[in-house]
C-alpha cells in the first residue's frame, strides 16, 4: 500500500490524539471531511492502522517500572518465554534483543520486594541462564500527556 504526504498527515495527527474528530484533522491539513474520512477507513482495512488505544497513567499498575536482560538457555526460544510472562501481569513488554542478552523484559511493580518476586518466579521457570536487572530512576516519553 502507498502511503503519501496526506496520509501521512493523517496519521501524525492521529498518533496525538485518536479521538481528534475528522472535522479538525480535515481543517488542519486543508482538505474535507469526507475525503479525510474514506483515508483513514482505507488505513484501518489496509491494517495501516492497527486499532486505537488509551494511554493510561502507568502509576495506576505500580509505581516501580524495572528491565530485566534475560539470558535463555541453550534450546529455549524467545516464543516460549513469551508464552510464561503473558501471565504475569506485572510484565509489560518483552523485547528479543541483539547482543549478550537475548530478551529485555520491562516490568512494572509496587515496590522492589514485589520485582525481587516477579524475577525470581521468571528465574523459576527453568529456561533462563541469567538475569540482570536495572530499575529505571526518571522515564522521558515522546508520547504527548493530554490533560
Amino acid at each position: 500500500m502507498t502511503i503519501d504526504e496526506i496520509d501521512r498527515s493523517i496519521l501524525k495527527l492521529l498518533r496525538q490524539d485518536a479521538r481528534r474528530p475528522v472535522s479538525e484533522i480535515a481543517r488542519a491539513i486543508g482538505l474535507s471531511a469526507a475525503p479525510v474520512s474514506r483515508r483513514i477507513e482505507r488505513l484501518e482495512k489496509t491494517g495501516v492502522i492497527r486499532g486505537y488505544t488509551a494511554l493510561i497513567d502507568d502509576q495506576l499498575s505500580g509505581s516501580l517500572e524495572a528491565f530485566t536482560e534475560i539470558r535463555l538457555g541453550g534450546d529455549t526460544e524467545t516464543g516460549e518465554l513469551a508464552e510464561i510472562v503473558k501471565d504475569v501481569p506485572e510484565v509489560q513488554q518483552l523485547f528479543t534483543i541483539a547482543g549478550d542478552s537475548d530478551v529485555l523484559v520491562r516490568i512494572r511493580v509496587d515496590d522492589v520486594d514485589h520485582l525481587q518476586q516477579v524475577v525470581n518466579a521468571l528465574r523459576r521457570t527453568g529456561k533462563l541462564i541469567g538475569t540482570k536487572t536495572m530499575i529505571v530512576l526518571h522515564t522521558w516519553d515522546r508520547t504527548p500527556n493530554y490533560e
